[in-house]
């Protein structure tokens, strides 16, 4: 932990990397998701990364924003940017009335100090209070939209979100598959070749293909429920799709990673796989089940096919920040890829490739 900052005001900002204070901190808040948490944090990040948790207090005021420290090569400069997934900063006694500009100065105070040229992190659409701490300092980009459910409505009004696609195939999947749980390590493995084998089928980026330690510790984390779901042919007992669900906190399920073996795509399993997760979930009291976007937020087939099981919708955002736009320019001038049209959206724009 760096030395905190207090000012004349009694408010504090420090920064946590200890594991369990940093979950003591999460629990203080009481609303975070997994993408919050140390742990997640620590088995997303590169090698170079360092996970930090930023903590702003003011009297009763609490907002903690978790980032991943960069450096940039061959530079004296760093840069922050978000795990994978939803993440955004965290808020204990906010209101609409709150007025961040204290935040925001002992926030840049602290980011200049540290020499971190710019700050990009994707928001989490089920935390209250995000775009009320970050408002007027750097940007929030609108990229889309989130299909999720909402467990706590009635089981005919959840059911009826289904299109009739959907339950079409539900009717045939009842006959025809089972749903197995297991975080055994046999089957972590099986998932992790089901998954390789849809990243191939769909052309993903490398940064989608985790290394096999990533699932271990994902599953085994302590901070929050990974659960491995497997579909297995009721005739055959063979698994023929699975996925991560993950659970947090009583509140937030996520459809984190999934895959499904190429010639059993045509039964559609994922969607027997959601509809039985999603009972699960309402019975253990959870809140939201997050299906997620599109690819890259677009409305695609991903997007549609996740939209055949509910038409609630979360707009889903990225904050980026600036903080020394001199060295922010000079850095995208040494980028030979900074004047490239195509990629002029990415941020940071010195590291587009």
């Amino acid at each position: 932990m760096v030395p905190s900052m207090v000012h004349k005001d009694n408010s504090v900002l420090q920064v946590v990397t200890d594991k369990n204070q940093w979950l003591h901190l999460l629990k203080e808040v009481g609303d975070f998701d997994f993408y919050h948490t140390h742990d997640y944090h620590s088995l997303s990040k590169l090698e170079e990364e360092e996970p930090k948790l930023i903590v702003y207090r003011n009297q009763d005021k609490t907002i903690l924003l978790p980032l991943l420290i960069r450096p940039v090569k061959n530079t004296k400069y760093f840069d922050a940017t978000s795990v994978y997934g939803y993440a955004g900063p965290l808020t204990k006694n906010i209101t609409k009335e709150f007025d961040p500009r204290d935040f925001h100065l002992k926030l840049t105070s602290f980011l200049n100090d540290e020499n971190i040229v710019s700050v990009f992190t994707r928001l989490n659409p089920f935390i209250p209070y995000q775009k009320q701490v970050l408002k007027e300092l750097g940007n929030i980009d609108e990229l889309g939209k989130v299909v999720y459910i909402d467990l706590m409505q009635e089981e005919s009004d959840q059911i009826s979100g289904y299109s009739k696609i959907t339950k079409r195939y539900l009717k045939k999947l009842e006959k025809l598959c089972y749903v197995k749980r297991s975080n055994h390590q046999k089957d972590i493995l099986k998932f992790v070749n089901l998954y390789y084998e849809n990243m191939d089928r769909v052309d993903a980026g490398s940064e989608y293909y985790f290394e096999e330690s990533y699932f271990f510790k994902l599953v085994n984390s302590s901070e929050f429920q990974a659960e491995l779901v497997f579909i297995h042919m009721k005739d055959t007992h063979k698994a023929i799709a699975a996925a991560i669900i993950v659970k947090t906190n009583g509140a937030i399920v996520q459809y984190h990673i999934s895959g499904t073996l190429m010639k059993h795509l045509k039964i559609s399993p994922i969607r027997f796989l959601i509809h039985k997760m999603r009972m699960n979930s309402v019975e253990e009291n959870y809140r939201f089940f997050n299906l997620g976007g599109g690819l890259g937020g677009q409305n695609d087939s991903l997007f549609q096919f996740k939209s055949s099981f509910s038409k609630n919708y979360r707009n889903f955002g990225v904050w980026k920040f600036v903080v020394d736009q001199n060295v922010y320019s000079d850095l995208c001038k040494k980028n030979i890829m900074g004047v490239n049209k195509k990629v002029k959206d990415f941020f940071p724009l010195y590291r587009a490739k």
